[in-house]
């Protein structure tokens, strides 16, 4: 029998219909005569849905007749019980649609990437591909991320970091420490989104403020960069565990924008650009064998140090440029890491010489790997305290033995 692959997408997220791209692509790049692919939708109500017309994107134009032709459905969570039964149970029939052996999660930003659904898959047991809780929650968050990886002596900007209770409570104390240990201009970015949502620049402290408003309306926890000049951004892709992982060619950057905004990315374009196409990218990047390294060496640092597993993107900035046929590098640091990168980064792979149907086999099997590995390991002791004797009494501990 073939192994069925549960795919999950959408989900109460600021990135919910990049998730339906990506997860699109990825399941039409999954080899069918290997697997069976079970599409699994997460409304931005947070409901579940399964049905052949999740299949095509361009069903998801008109949403209440696609979810007119999708069947509603839910997992319980119960160690070890991996079926998708019918959230309105038959009068007579099973309420079980399918069992899923392995589930890829496809999904992006906030509620979903963030450790959060990653939990519930944790708790039912099934294999998954992908980071587990503590590393989506640390990849998903920049200030916990930067705090590791300052640890890891990985390099990472400047900044200040604060939560929007203090903004309200202490905005004058945090603008004096903004502007003394950075200074102008800055990034404002909240914690924990992606695709840019939120993020701006800041020139002066009018900025400032204006910039760090509109980002707490996104998140708690508020971070502020120092923003450099002269700056390229590169990516660099790591698919494997923690322990051992391949890094792909890097991606260049060629937009002269500073930040890439949500609009720019994904719908036309705003602030002068003209979406994607003010996003060119290169790859292989146009730098040196040196330099290439070293980025490719922060970025399997970071993957490791953050103890990632499937595959990741990890945004790295040089300050430098390059003239005259040689390329002036001057500062290198890692920006952040994105751990269920849009389309999976197939393009990338496949430029690293692996095809994107190989790609999701890898997540597959990395996936059983792990699953395989957790067995292993001892979860609970086969005692019973509570048969030592005494008990328990008057709602405290009795003696029970030293």
């Amino acid at each position: 029998m073939k192994t069925n692959i549960g795919v999950f997408f959408g989900g109460r997220s600021t990135e919910h219909e990049i998730s339906v791209i990506s997860a699109s692509q990825a399941m039409h790049a999954i080899n069918r005569d290997k697997y069976n692919v079970t599409p699994i939708y997460i409304s931005k109500q947070g409901k579940w849905y399964t049905g052949d017309a999740l299949f095509d994107v361009a069903n998801y134009r008109d949403m209440t007749a696609l979810l007119a032709k999708c069947q509603e459905v839910y997992m319980r969570p119960i160690y070890d019980d991996y079926n998708l039964y019918k959230t309105k149970k038959p009068l007579f029939g099973s309420d079980v649609i399918t069992r899923l052996d392995v589930v890829i999660p496809v999904l992006h930003g906030s509620n979903v990437e963030d450790g959060i659904f990653e939990g519930v898959l944790q708790t039912i047991g099934i294999p998954y591909a992908g980071c587990d809780v503590l590393a989506s929650a640390n990849g998903m968050d920049k200030i916990t991320m930067k705090m590791i990886l300052q640890a890891c002596n990985i390099p990472v900007v400047d900044y200040v970091w604060f939560t929007d209770k203090q903004w309200f409570a202490k905005r004058d104390e945090l603008i004096a420490q903004i502007e003394e240990k950075l200074g102008y201009p800055v990034i404002v970015k909240p914690a924990n989104l992606g695709s840019s949502v939120g993020i701006g620049c800041a020139h002066n402290r009018t900025e400032l403020i204006d910039k760090i408003d509109t980002a707490e309306q996104y998140s708690t926890r508020l971070i502020v960069d120092f923003m450099l000049k002269d700056l390229t951004v590169f990516y660099c892709f790591v698919i494997g565990v923690c322990d051992y992982y391949q890094m792909s060619v890097l991606e260049q950057t060629l937009t002269s924008l500073y930040i890439l905004y949500y609009t720019d990315k994904y719908m036309g374009g705003t602030k002068g650009a003209k979406g994607m196409a003010a996003s060119q990218k290169k790859f292989p990047a146009d730098l040196p064998d040196v330099e290439t390294k070293k980025i490719q060496f922060l970025a399997g640092e970071t993957f490791r140090a953050l103890s990632c597993h499937g595959v990741s993107r990890v945004g790295v900035m040089v300050e430098g440029k390059s003239g005259r046929g040689a390329w002036v590098c001057r500062r290198i640091f890692v920006n952040e890491i994105n751990t269920i990168p849009g389309s999976l980064s197939f393009y990338l792979w496949e430029g690293s010489g692996i095809k994107f149907d190989e790609e999701m086999e890898r997540l597959v099997q990395l996936a059983l790997k792990r699953k395989r590995e957790q067995g292993m390991k001892t979860v609970s002791y086969d005692q019973n305290i509570f048969s030592l004797g005494n008990g328990i009494k008057g709602g405290k501990m009795g003696k029970l033995g030293k």
